[in-house]
């Protein structure tokens, strides 16, 4: 079984809102395929990183997670494509762990 956890900012690079609708089509979508979603969206999490210049940079994220019993890299590949343009972001972080459901 296979966690994976897609980080999503609250807002684009001049601070405006991303549209709830992008979020709820994700929700959507990932419940039909998965057949359930976690999603942590009450406090946004606060992700923190350095660029190329060591400068530092702040997002507000959300995170959105499902489990699946295979990975499909390229389905996963195609989708970070997708949410890539959604959220107008050069790179987006989906994390997979391998887990054990008890």
């Amino acid at each position: 079984m296979h966690l994976i956890q897609i980080f999503l900012p609250v807002r684009d690079n001049h601070g405006k809102a991303f549209a709830p609708e992008h979020y709820s089509r994700m929700r959507e979508a990932l419940t039909t395929k998965f057949g359930g979603l976690t999603a942590y969206t009450r406090a946004p999490a606060e992700g923190l990183w350095k660029d190329d210049q060591n400068d530092a940079h702040h997002d507000d994220i959300v995170i959105f997670e499902v489990m699946a019993a295979e990975l499909d890299g390229a389905w996963w590949q195609d989708y970070k494509r997708q949410l890539k343009t959604t959220f107008a972001q050069e790179d987006l972080i989906i994390r997979v762990q391998k887990i054990m459901i008890l």
